[in-house]
């Protein structure tokens, strides 16, 4: 018999929390149970989904503490997970949330805007789910409010610095300003911040009005400006999404992958979303589980509850509804809603969890192609950094070449870079507008003595490849890895291999591969347009009916100029590029009028 399932027979049937601890004796999960035996038992049935079978093949020990009852091992389970954070159960990592406007605790206190929340006193403000009213706040107290605007601890100053002449700061590292007239100003900041929109729209307005009739008539504008902005964004927000309902509510949902959760909190409060936060986790038991772990973490910190909590999945309340009362001195009501407008708030809370789970899941495929990736190559690293090169001409007109710079298998396209190819002359040749690409990306890098990537990909083959090879080694770069990836059969050419590499298709190693080429072939093709676009054969040609891009880019690699054009009859220009009759006689009037 199976050593743990032994020792599971001989659990309690009563309630407690049982740790499970792995070969170290590091415990990997702490669950709660009514009944330990039959619960612990249920882990070692078969036919259980994947990510339980993951968590029992860890499993080398369990232990038991008893309890008196199931709400007593639901309170000693969240104390436990947050002494030991156990790998597999639910751990709050913020993902992306509502930034808030912070004011610091000190003398002199910093206002700024800042998504991480830090319990050392400092003030909060918001969460401001749309950013653009969040920037007029911030610009709006830089403007009107002379605060200090250096970042951390107040240094000494024996002189004043610029935003004192111009009346944005009263220096106080000059001593220029005493703690309780500093105060006063953040007093008024936070009037203003503790205010709804409308509040917001009101203070704009009597300060305009206010600075207009002392004839401060740069400073009423400023104010006029912001209340404009304001109001503009008040609106198209509150037409996004907003109800009469004032009663204080939260709404929770997940989505999950495997042993990836995502949870949404979605906050409504005076009729109108105040915040949304995300958070990020990985768990192995069920979603019943996961989500009750959940509400349970998160409302811990809490001092105040929302009068009604929705749930886009129907759970046992009794539980939740004791800890709220025994521990939180608090009762919302706990509701999951089948229809209507609340079940719409939900789904919207259940797409943006499942979009950052679709995120999630795209890095954990990204890390398995660049891993497959890494060992099919034999790369010293793993290809984190990928830089693609593509080149894209017509008929040797408008040579341009691209980079694409991926990071993490994802594109970053703060570093996507076009070259005009300058060394052609008119000439077709990709190796030359390859090595010209190449030598002038790396030979940049190097003199500005940024980093180098783990993996450079040309699209192209054999003589791509070599190219760009002959161009890294007069650079002394040849230590970086490099590949061309052929379209016609997807082979890859890894340089210093004599035979190309042949993946299967849907091979993961193969994607990454193919998702940058791609990348960059659109990317040149794109910049390649543009440039065409200026020329006025390409203009005149489109501006024909029936004649759109792809039809002139046939027409002018087949006949070179329109001068040639007005030479063919009318068969060989509809054979060119397949035109109606009807295109082909607009052509026809057209070139003959165009000298």
């Amino acid at each position: 018999m199976n050593p743990l399932k032994a020792l599971v027979s001989e659990f309690p049937e009563t309630p407690g929390v049982y740790l499970m601890k792995d070969k170290s004796g590091k415990i990997i999960y702490v669950g709660k149970a009514l009944n330990l035996k039959k619960r612990v038992s249920s882990y070692f049935l078969k036919n259980r989904d994947p990510k339980t079978k993951i968590l029992v093949s860890k499993i080398d020990n369990i232990e038991t503490i008893l309890t008196e009852s199931e709400y007593e091992a639901l309170l000693l389970e969240n104390i436990l997970i947050k002494k030991w954070s156990p790998r597999y159960n639910i751990r709050l990592k913020d993902g992306k949330s509502y930034p808030v406007i912070r004011i610091t605790k000190e003398d002199f206190p910093q206002v700024f805007k800042t998504r991480r929340i830090i319990q050392d006193g400092s003030k909060y403000f918001g969460p401001f789910p749309s950013a653009g009213l969040l920037t007029i706040y911030i610009e709006t107290i830089e403007k009107m409010f002379p605060l200090r605007k250096c970042r951390g601890k107040l240094k000494k100053r024996k002189n004043p610095c610029l935003y004192y002449h111009i009346n944005r700061c009263k220096a106080p590292c000059c001593g220029k300003i005493t703690i309780e007239e500093y105060s006063q100003i953040i007093q008024q900041v936070e009037e203003l911040l503790s205010g709804d929109s409308k509040a917001l729209l009101e203070w704009l307005k009597t300060r305009m009005l206010d600075a207009s009739e002392k004839q401060e008539y740069e400073r009423a504008a400023d104010f006029r400006d912001a209340y404009t902005a304001a109001e503009g964004l008040i609106k198209e927000f509150d037409q996004k999404i907003i109800d009469f309902n004032e009663t204080q509510r939260d709404y929770i949902a997940f989505s999950s992958f495997e042993n990836l959760y995502t949870f949404a909190v979605f906050q409504m409060r005076e009729g109108r979303v105040s915040g949304r936060d995300l958070f990020r986790t990985e768990f192995t038991a069920e979603d019943e589980e996961a989500l009750e772990q959940f509400i349970i973490q998160y409302y811990s910190e809490f001092e105040e509850l929302p009068n009604e909590i929705y749930f886009s999945k129907p759970i046992p309340l009794k539980l939740l509804r004791d800890f709220f009362k025994k521990e939180k001195q608090s009762a919302p009501r706990l509701i999951y809603p089948e229809s209507g407008r609340n079940r719409s708030i939900i789904k919207m809370a259940e797409e943006n969890a499942f979009q950052d789970i679709m995120k999630r899941k795209r890095k954990v495929k990204n890390e398995e192609g660049l891993t497959r990736l890494k060992e099919i190559l034999g790369l010293p690293n793993l290809p984190r950094r990928i830089e693609g090169f593509d080149i894209a001409q017509l008929s040797g007109k408008y040579p341009a070449a691209s980079l694409v710079s991926f990071k993490d298998g994802a594109p970053d396209k703060a570093n996507y870079r076009h070259f005009h190819i300058k060394t052609l002359d008119g000439k077709i040749d990709d190796f030359a507008a390859v090595r010209e690409a190449v030598s002038r990306r790396y030979s940049r890098l190097l003199n500005e003595n940024e980093p180098m990537p783990d993996l450079i990909l040309i699209d192209g083959g054999a003589g791509q490849v070599s190219a760009a090879k002959s161009v890294l080694t007069a650079l002394g770069l040849d230590y970086i890895p490099l590949a061309g990836l052929a379209k016609r059969n997807e082979e890859i050419y890894f340089y210093g291999r004599s035979k190309p590499i042949n993946l299967p298709e849907g091979d993961p190693a193969l994607q990454v591969l193919q998702f940058v080429r791609d990348e960059t072939h659109r990317f040149a093709t794109g910049f390649n347009k543009k440039m065409r676009q200026k020329d006025s054969r390409f203009s005149l040609l489109e501006s024909i009916p029936g004649i759109g891009p792809a039809k002139s880019k046939k027409l002018l690699q087949t006949f070179g100029s329109l001068d040639k054009m007005r030479l063919q009859d009318k068969d060989s220009l509809k054979a060119a590029a397949g035109l109606t009759n009807e295109s082909v006689e607009h052509l026809m009037e057209v070139i003959k009028k165009t000298i």
